[in-house]
């Protein structure tokens, strides 16, 4: 009889807690609306992993929002920097596989790869990358303005990149670490970066939809374009499709397929009984290997501190409870992936907003419900979503005349080159100054002197902001022979022609 008993309040106590997390759940879908409300946003889907299930998924709002397309749980969006963990999982299986380990430096993998200075090539390792201490930091403009052929190709430009910040002992993010962490799988897979990834983790873990290109994105049925806010109204914005970039943000998902993902890191590499990842990785992947932001809490309800860094995700404490997490953002997209260790739960959030902080705000309300933080009362945030960026119109690069520059604007034209960066070409129609990049063109704004701005004559992805200032070189006989342009702390391109 007592083993009886002690059955029955085994199965309710059972019971008990499968239920739990839909009573955490009542009302959510009115509040992840509300949210949306508030935003202005155009859709967005959700998906909550609890005990290696999938407990909740739902689309919200629209996919294509001139045909009113509903978002599904199935709709692809860009995931941005969430990538980042796709490509350290890469790095994980190479070290799984005994053919690197994270304390190597680069070049044993990448032939001929040399930083800026002795110190960074004596003390950057693979985990340096992997957790953003090598000092390199931003140097974005070094393939979005200049990309190379091919990304083992982009190499070449680190000799001449200086750093950012210094190695090992600080956090400077870095989208280029993740290139090069990309490469160096490349080599030593004999593979490029998107069919390793297609290969080694969408097929095992059942990602059927994801892929790693926009233009096989919108091949599908299911997937979503990309939007913003501009002055209050919506706007669909251009894709942005990264190339040298890949292996920081090129994945395309759907919240179904990322549950997935979400379970082999809540298993600590396995997904459906096999090994995909093995769980000395991913615990270390998942642990504060660096830490960001130390500052105790300021108030009890404080709801975030200790902020630090693993391999490809960040991890912070919420209330006393360990998080795991990515935010990751794309032209027209941003997306939140959360995991919670030791309560066996993660959760991601996709929409298709730019510059907006929406996946984030929903994600992290789900998981203070999640962990009966709430208090039945709704969430409270402060909402950020920021205006794309647009050409204006009828601009022009009229001059300064109270601190005119001192050469007629024929002077400025020609090619100016860096070796870290690439070359770009200045020209002069009808009375502008044009810059020409290998991917881009702007119109140089007279600003005083030698200094001209550079502004977008048409619509562009929305990487990042092209506003650079542009200091034109004299040399000692008053002729242009340089410009220093306002990247990576003022870098200057000779001029060569």
């Amino acid at each position: 009889m007592e083993k009886v008993l002690y059955l029955v309040s085994l199965l309710s106590f059972s019971l008990m807690l499968s239920q739990k997390p839909k009573e955490n759940l009542k009302g959510l879908d009115q509040e992840i609306n509300n949210i949306l409300d508030n935003y202005k946003a155009v859709g967005l889907s959700v998906a909550i992993v609890k005990n290696d299930s999938m407990i909740y998924s739902k689309g919200f709002g629209y996919r294509d929002y001139e045909n009113k397309l509903p978002v599904t749980p199935n709709t692809l969006f860009g995931i941005g920097s969430n990538t980042k963990s796709f490509t350290s999982a890469l790095i994980g299986m190479l070290e799984d596989g005994k053919k690197l380990s994270v304390q190597d430096k680069p070049s044993q993998h990448i032939p001929y790869l040399t930083f800026s200075t002795d110190r960074m090539n004596n003390l950057i390792t693979i985990e340096d990358l992997l957790e953003h201490r090598s000092g390199l930091g931003s140097v974005d403009g070094a393939y979005i303005f200049f990309p190379s052929e091919k990304r083992v190709d982009l190499m070449q430009k680190l000799p001449f990149l200086k750093e950012n910040g210094e190695p090992k002992n600080s956090w400077r993010y870095s989208n280029f670490g993740y290139i090069i962490l990309g490469t160096i799988a490349e080599q030593l897979n004999h593979k490029g970066w998107d069919e390793l990834i297609k290969e080694k983790i969408f097929v095992p873990l059942k990602m059927n939809n994801s892929n790693t290109s926009i233009n096989e994105m919108i091949k599908q049925k299911d997937f979503s374009y990309p939007y913003g806010m501009y002055q209050k109204s919506i706007e669909r914005i251009l894709f942005q499709k990264p190339d040298n970039d890949k292996p920081g943000a090129a994945i395309n998902s759907s919240a179904t397929d990322m549950a997935n993902w979400i379970r082999l890191w809540l298993s600590y590499g396995t997904f459906e009984n096999q090994v995909v990842l093995s769980k000395k990785y991913t615990t270390g992947a998942m642990s504060t290997k660096t830490v960001i932001d130390g500052v105790p809490p300021v108030t009890s309800d404080q709801k975030n501190f200790l902020l630090g860094y693993g391999y490809g995700w960040f991890t912070q404490i919420l209330k006393g409870h360990y998080k795991v997490w990515h935010s990751g953002g794309v032209s027209g997209f941003s997306s939140a992936v959360l995991l919670f260790p030791a309560e066996k739960f993660g959760l991601v959030v996709l929409s298709n907003q730019h510059n907006s902080d929406i996946a984030s705000t929903i994600g992290n309300m789900i998981a203070i419900r999640m962990l009966g933080l709430d208090n039945n009362t709704p969430y409270s945030y402060e909402m950020e979503v920021n205006d794309i960026l647009k050409p204006k119109k009828d601009i022009s690069s009229s001059i300064n005349e109270k601190k005119k520059p001192t050469h007629d604007l024929e002077a400025y034209c020609g090619e100016y080159s860096n070796k870290g960066y690439g070359t770009f070409s200045i020209s002069k129609e009808k009375n502008n100054l044009y810059i020409t990049f290998p991917t881009f063109k702007f119109i140089l704004v007279h600003q005083q002197y030698e200094l001209f701005s550079s502004k977008i004559i048409e619509e562009v992805p929305q990487q990042m902001n092209p506003d650079f200032d542009f200091n034109f070189i004299l040399d000692d006989k008053g002729n242009v022979n340089g410009v220093t342009m306002d990247i990576q702390g003022g870098t200057i391109f000779k001029k060569t022609k």
